[in-house]
């Protein structure tokens, strides 16, 4: 099959042992990410593989055939969901020592999630404060292990469920929703990392310092993304009238609304995967097996949210 695929000479062919299941997968199937990528149809999804490098491009210098590798796909090039994937060389990272496919794949889009918010929107410093709203799920089973190993003060809150695997991951605080209100009990964080949307706006803003940042991966791009993100000058004026409402939310309080969709980055997915075997970091995966035929049924599964981990499709 490998022979079909259009390789570059700076790409790695990849065999596929694993790919994940992200919400990203939904937005991508449902058009909900149109305005950042809009795709053409017929298309491939999937946006995170672990698997075998099967053939270099003769301009590849990082790696050779039989290589473990994973990646977030590059969004220029999905397609995770299949025996073989031709991905760049730059957003390909060698696997962690010690984890097979079906655990590793679950880290590239939440790891370079996690490390992109911290290091690169909110340049957190050690010894400050970060809050996860809804932090019990896979990108705070990544997010909270790589805030503690960069040295912060992490608080998250959830379901009961999941209470003592944040503790255990370092969380220093865990605020169970059902049972208490994280704004009755927060106040002068300094920086917020947004997975709920909307819907908590106005919440996680009231318990942030004046000065804070609060990075969204849900709620809407706004102008700063969009020019950081060199997009076309009309689509900068569609998103800053998208984000316009709650930069002014922010700005009207003395703080500062981001907006975050990860990018893939291969180099640092190398140091996450130093982090990963430093720290000992095991994604927490879903019980329930699914293979290439069963692709719809497991996207069905994520979209529905009754998940306990990262859902993972294996491939022989």
């Amino acid at each position: 099959m490998s022979q079909f695929l259009k390789m570059g000479d700076h790409d790695v062919l990849i065999r596929v042992k694993a790919a994940a299941v992200n919400p990203v997968d939904i937005l991508n199937l449902t058009g909900a990410v149109r305005l950042i990528q809009d795709y053409r149809m017929p298309l491939t999804l999937g946006n995170e593989c672990a698997g075998i490098v099967e053939k270099a491009g003769k301009d590849v210098t990082r790696f050779a055939v039989g290589d473990r590798v994973y990646s977030r796909v590059p969004i220029s090039s999905l397609g995770a969901f299949a025996e073989y994937v031709a991905i760049p060389e730059n957003a390909v990272a060698h696997m962690p020592d010690g984890l097979d496919f079906s655990v590793a794949v679950a880290i590239p889009l939440t790891g370079l999630t996690a490390y992109q918010a911290i290091t690169e929107e909110l340049h957190a410093k050690p010894g400050e404060t970060l809050f996860i709203p809804g932090g019990s799920g896979s990108f705070g089973q990544m997010a909270v292990p790589i805030a503690k190993a960069l040295g912060l003060h992490v608080i998250v809150s959830g379901n009961g469920r999941a209470r003592e695997a944040v503790l255990s991951a370092g969380a220093d605080q865990y605020i169970v929703y059902t049972e208490e209100n994280y704004w009755e009990r927060l106040s002068g964080v300094d920086y917020i990392i947004d997975t709920l949307g909307e819907k908590e706006f106005a919440h996680e803003l009231s318990v942030l310092k004046e000065g804070g940042i609060l990075l969204s991966l849900r709620t809407a791009p706004n102008k700063s993304y969009a020019k950081k993100s060199n997009f076309p000058l009309i689509k900068q004026m569609m998103f800053s009238l998208a984000g316009l409402k709650y930069d002014m939310m922010a700005r009207n309080q003395g703080k500062e609304y981001r907006f975050l969709f990860v990018r893939s980055d291969g180099m640092q997915l190398e140091k996450i995967t130093r982090m990963v075997e430093t720290e000992k970091i095991v994604p927490q995966i879903d019980s329930r097996k699914f293979d290439l035929m069963q692709i719809n049924d497991a996207v069905r599964l994520v979209h529905e949210g009754h998940t306990s981990g990262k859902v993972i499709i294996r491939f022989p």
